[in-house]
């Protein structure tokens, strides 16, 4: 049997640390553009205890999401020992392109897959670079698109990216502006024997809601009083994000496990898109009760959101290879182990993929 399977992974981590103590002297301001008349000690009290964030890492001025796609990139391909010049396409999950430091303009000509494919030095042109629009899903969404062009005979091999550089477009007088972060994640997935396991990805499923739900996570102006220009930061309505991921999110997981033929008993793992500390479990919590389970398994969910914050599409790629590399403490995995990729995010997008470790 032929399965896409995962056979190199690698990620970036940048270097600048910003903790929440760097925040408290912040002006915060809230959607009306009035002053949160809030102690900063206490408002970065709050919002650790709710999100779980203690710090998170930007990237150095001088590099772009570009640039940390492709040092993920080099690591995956190393990972899983390919040839660079076999790889078919070059999927590239981000929101905002290249953003130049100092600068919030989305730059995506040429797309940040054709400049990922030129920092690797690729030369084939069968090889087909593009990029993928998702929200922080992306990644979870170019996995199972490259799944599908695998089925359907196109492909044989892809390089899947997740990049981001939010720091360049958060609004310094929003208090959300904590949450997010730099970061960039990838992997190799092939399309081969499964062997006697049956690895690979078993199963996915996609979910979008447009109507009321398309600005939950928009591009705005700033919270910034008496400012008055055209320029745009990404902004986030908390609750409403909140409720409608713990309502849906847990609906997509269970239709994808079970489209899988597997039993919820079996899942070794959860790597869920690390947005909210608060919200993931919230969500893991409800997607066990959907089967009867009360209370989740210790250990089924790794977290990396303390210290790295939210890096949008980067999140899911990131935590995977840091758990393969033995980086978090209390996780990994083993050959046959069943695990579960989920996400949800702008638009608003919601998606998860059943994957079985191969050997």
């Amino acid at each position: 049997m032929l399965r896409s399977i995962i056979t190199g992974s690698g990620s970036y981590i940048p270097p600048v640390v910003k903790v929440n103590a760097d925040f408290i002297t912040r002006n915060f301001h809230g959607v009306n553009n009035l002053p949160l008349n809030v102690p900063g000690e206490e408002v970065v009290k709050k919002f650790e205890l709710i999100t779980g964030i203690g710090e998170r890492r930007y990237a150095p001025d001088e590099l772009n999401t570009s640039d940390i796609a492709a040092i993920a990139a080099k690591l995956a391909i190393e990972d899983s020992g390919i040839d660079a010049e076999t790889i078919d396409q070059i999927i590239v999950a981000h929101n905002y392109g290249d953003v130049v430091k100092g600068t919030v303009q989305s730059d995506t000509v040429p797309s940040v897959a054709s400049r990922v494919k030129h920092l690797l030095g690729i030369r084939n042109p069968a090889c087909v670079p593009y990029d993928i629009l998702f929200g922080c899903p992306g990644w979870v969404q170019g996995m199972i698109q490259a799944d599908v062009y695998f089925r359907a005979g196109s492909a044989k091999t892809c390089l899947v990216i997740g990049a981001e550089t939010l720091s360049r477009v958060l609004d310094d007088y929003d208090r959300d502006s904590m949450i997010f972060s730099d970061g960039a994640g990838a992997c190799i997935l092939e399309y081969k024997e499964t062997g006697d396991q049956a690895a690979g990805i078993l199963g996915t499923s996609t979910r979008s809601d447009c109507v009321s739900e398309v600005s939950y996570i928009n591009f705005g102006g700033s919270y910034q009083p008496g400012l008055n220009d055209d320029t745009r930061y990404i902004k986030m309505k908390g609750r409403k994000v909140y409720e409608y991921a713990v309502r849906h999110v847990p609906e997509a997981m269970k239709g994808c496990l079970d489209k899988s033929g597997i039993a919820i008993t079996e899942l070794k793992k959860i790597f869920i898109h690390q947005a909210n500390e608060k919200m993931d479990e919230a969500i893991v919590t409800a997607f066990y009760n959907l089967y009867g389970i009360q209370k989740a398994p210790e250990h089924i969910m790794p977290m990396s959101i303390h210290w790295l914050g939210n890096s949008s599409v980067a999140t899911i790629p990131t935590l995977y290879d840091l758990v393969c590399k033995g980086m978090v403490k209390d996780q990994q995995l083993e050959p046959g182990d069943v695990i579960l990729f989920a996400s949800v995010g702008a638009g608003m997008n919601i998606n998860a993929v059943c994957y079985r470790c191969a050997s």
